[in-house]
């Protein structure tokens, strides 16, 4: 039997599970908000083309109305100042989409501090115990915040300093970039940085140093509790829009059971 069969065959019996990562797409999804002056993407919306009618009497469809960074979202490169010259989203390569992926998870720091911070020695702690970040994969970082994916104000749980969101420190985003193999970072928050990124040294340093390198970013993926530690593969693939910052796109984690 040939390896895609193999693989085929165990997708349907469910030895291979699917497991969706990806939180639907609506005008209730959470968007980011940025403060003035500077500009802010626009919540998503379908306008209807025709719905069996007149317009189309055997057909329904819709026009698209949203951003590049709406959603489970694809980062690519170019979308921080840092990878200006690096990959559009439809530069990717396509076999980078399908990559190993572990999980970290400090639900329980998040939930007692939502301003929380991934540090170096939280990322070595988990390494001494179930083995080194994947060669070319993803570190998906579960905080539970996908949780409050159904609500705006509690998702970017915002006051008058600003949004408290975990997240990554500076020092630790820095290491991550180019001290391990990994190709991206996955998290469950609206951006890969922390709501209080805009405070540190640089800003917003997961884009800064992530994208900088040349890795990418995953954001508001959900279900992250149903995938093991180690061992699941990761699928996502976004819009190949030329020019592209990002993309919504479909996250699907392939699990052994």
């Amino acid at each position: 039997m040939s390896v895609l069969q193999s693989f085929v065959d165990s997708v349907r019996s469910g030895a291979i599970e699917v497991i969706d990562l990806t939180a639907p797409l609506s005008s209730e999804t959470p968007i980011l908000q940025l403060p003035e002056p500077f500009g802010n993407t626009i919540p998503f919306r379908l306008e209807e083309i025709s719905h069996y009618d007149d317009r189309g009497p055997a057909w329904y469809w819709n026009d698209i109305h949203t951003g590049e960074h709406t959603g489970t979202h694809f980062d690519a490169p170019v979308h921080w100042v840092t990878g200006r010259d690096g990959q559009d989203v439809s530069q990717v390569p396509a076999r980078s989409l399908i990559a190993p992926a572990v999980v970290l998870d400090f639900t329980a720091e998040a939930a007692k501090d939502p301003d929380f911070l991934l540090q170096i020695d939280h990322v070595k702690e988990w390494e001494r115990a179930n083995g080194p970040l994947p060669d070319g994969g993803w570190l998906l970082y579960r905080t539970g915040w996908d949780a409050r994916s159904a609500d705006q104000a509690a998702f970017l749980n915002a006051d008058e300093t600003g949004p408290h969101t975990p997240g990554i420190s500076v020092e630790c985003a820095s290491w991550l970039s180019t001290g391990t193999p990994i190709i991206g970072l996955g998290v469950e928050t609206v951006g890969t940085d922390a709501g209080a990124a805009h405070s540190f040294d640089p800003a917003f340093p997961c884009h800064s140093f992530l994208l900088g390198a040349g890795k990418y970013g995953l954001t508001q993926l959900r279900n992250l509790d149903r995938l093991p530690v180690t061992g699941a593969v990761v699928v996502a693939p976004p819009l190949p829009i030329v020019g592209g910052s990002g993309s919504p796109v479909r996250v699907l984690a392939l699990v052994e059971r």
